[in-house]
């Protein structure tokens, strides 16, 4: 029996599309995926899966192992484990998902600090986000929570909008200046 430990921890948020990140190159002849011990899907070869529990009618596996959860919900956390076989040996995955809820819409708050405008976006949110600054009047973005500006060039710039990415979801919000 050959014993694959992968405790990776997963975050996924509520609503999105989650796939769980397996990739087998070998012909697999058996698939169950459990949670918490608890089976919620099994594949045998030359049949459809058969879903249980909470997974049914919102899940697909794949003969390859992969499983993927539509609309993500809080209870969908917990430790998932691959468990397959190759017509050889015994495979064991196993994966811990945490389900969070998304980030907040983003808060854009200003400053005047010597002579430039200082742009601030913040969220709730209990993991690091990616944040992206965009002006009307420029085609590139710049990456950072904090955004300075010269004042002599604000009138030009109309608005300046900071959008929030983490995983799948993105929310953005808008100042004019």
């Amino acid at each position: 029996v050959a014993h694959i430990r992968s405790e990776d921890m997963l975050i996924g948020l509520v609503g999105e599309t989650f796939t769980f990140p397996v990739e087998i190159k070998q012909r697999i002849e058996e698939i169950t995926w459990t949670k918490n011990k608890d089976k919620v899907a099994v594949w045998e070869r030359q049949n459809t899966p058969t879903y249980f529990t909470s997974l049914e009618n919102r899940s697909v596996l794949k003969d390859n192992g992969c499983l993927t959860i539509f609309g993500l919900e809080k209870n969908d956390s917990g430790t998932y484990e691959l468990h397959y076989w190759d017509s050889r040996n015994d495979h064991y995955l196993t994966f811990v998902l945490s389900v969070l809820d998304p980030p907040s819409e983003p808060k854009i708050s200003w400053s005047i600090e010597g002579d430039n405008l200082v742009l601030n976006c913040t969220s709730n949110f209990q993991m690091p986000l990616n944040y992206t600054w965009k002006l009307s009047n420029d085609p590139h973005s710049h990456q950072g929570q904090e955004f300075s500006i010269p004042i002599e060039n604000v009138d030009a710039m109309k608005k300046a909008t900071c959008s929030i990415t983490f995983s799948q979801t993105e929310k953005s919000s808008e100042i004019s200046l």
